[in-house]
């Protein structure tokens, strides 16, 4: 199937529907010891739910470096930015990207607004379950499906849509809500950077505005530090006031190369530090690594079958294949969930 912009949208977005049918650069030995009170998070020391390990040790021994006054790789306040994908590397992206859930949702709450859908693909394979067949028709099909669910109203109505969808609905495997979906350790480490004044960003190839109305009560990063693929708005009066209308026509993709290029377009500041789990996080992390100074360039290895799930290099979704052996090639921090985690869910403590 050639390659547009829209199908780099969907991959982004939805890409697992298509495929349904630290090393710290210039820092410390690994093995310098960690420190025991310094550049806590809170009271419960740095990361309590990280194992002792290399992938913990390069963490911390990096913020060390960076924020200590005195040190050759000190870095000001103002340009510690770290930058995070959201799906696989904050929370749980299988079997299903939360958002395609959402979508799919959405078409049979407007299903009776649509009589006309009973006998129209793909939203009759929809409707009846059959969501491979609903696929079948490739991108004109995942088109139809998000601009029917995403597009045609203004920003708030959506805003308020993905809010109520996101306050009940529930991960098909666990039972528990989406947003109890986020991994603990990550949890920890946000809050850790930022109590040693990093600024933290989602950069994801998910919709922007399906993230932002949530992203501030689970992680702690307000909607104007999230970063995601895009479709064009409009301004327009309705009924004379004035809003914000969403086309169905694409506006930026944030995946793969995207990344980089949305980070420098909307933060204007190189990361210091970059935190990803695919392919698709590759180039944010070369990015990442190529700036002066002290870096830090992080993947999450889904490896813990028992816990959440294992995949990598064949997986239809987040496949960590040529970032993996990037990873090991160049020594960037690999955090082996098995191994490194303690827990991997807030819920499961």
């Amino acid at each position: 199937m050639k390659t547009t912009r829209t199908q780099n949208f969907l991959a982004a977005a939805l890409a697992c529907a298509l495929a349904f049918t630290t090393t710290v650069a210039h820092a410390a030995d690994p093995s310098t010891s960690l420190p025991s009170t310094e550049l806590r998070a809170g009271g419960a020391g740095p990361l309590p739910s990280w194992n002792d390990g290399p992938a913990k040790q390069s963490i911390v021994v990096f913020v060390q470096r960076v924020t200590k006054q005195g040190s050759p790789d000190f870095v000001p306040v103002a340009e510690r930015i770290a930058t995070f994908d959201n799906d696989g590397t904050l929370r749980a992206e299988q079997p299903m990207y939360f958002q395609l859930a959402f979508a799919l949702d959405r078409v049979k709450a407007l299903a009776p607004q649509h009589p006309e859908w009973k006998d129209k693909e793909p939203f009759a394979s929809l409707l009846k379950g059959d969501l491979k067949g609903a696929l079948a028709g490739g991108e004109p099909a995942i088109f139809q499906i998000v601009m029917a669910t995403h597009a045609g109203m203004t920003t708030e109505e959506f805003e308020k849509i993905v809010r109520d969808w996101i306050a009940t609905a529930k991960h098909p495997k666990t039972g528990r809500l989406y947003t109890e979906m986020a991994y603990q350790p990550m949890l920890e480490l946000l809050a850790y950077l930022r109590a040693n004044s990093f600024k933290t960003f989602i950069v994801s190839g998910g919709g922007i505005e399906f993230m932002r109305p949530w992203t501030e009560k689970v992680y702690g990063i307000p909607p104007e530090q999230v970063i995601g693929s895009s479709i064009k708005t409009k301004f327009d009066l309705r009924d004379g006031q004035p809003v914000l209308m969403r086309l169905p026509e694409i506006d930026f993709i944030d995946d793969k190369v995207g990344k980089p290029v949305g980070i420098h377009k909307f933060i204007g500041r190189r990361p210091i530090a970059a935190f990803g789990n695919s392919d698709g996080d590759l180039q944010m992390l070369q990015w990442t690594a190529t700036g002066p100074s002290a870096r830090l360039m992080v993947l999450i290895h889904h490896t813990d079958a028992e816990r959440e799930r294992a995949y990598d290099r064949t997986s239809s979704i987040g496949r960590l294949d040529k970032a993996l052996d990037e990873a090991k090639q160049r020594g960037w921090t690999l955090v082996d969930m098995k191994r490194d985690w303690k827990v991997v869910f807030p819920f499961a403590r």
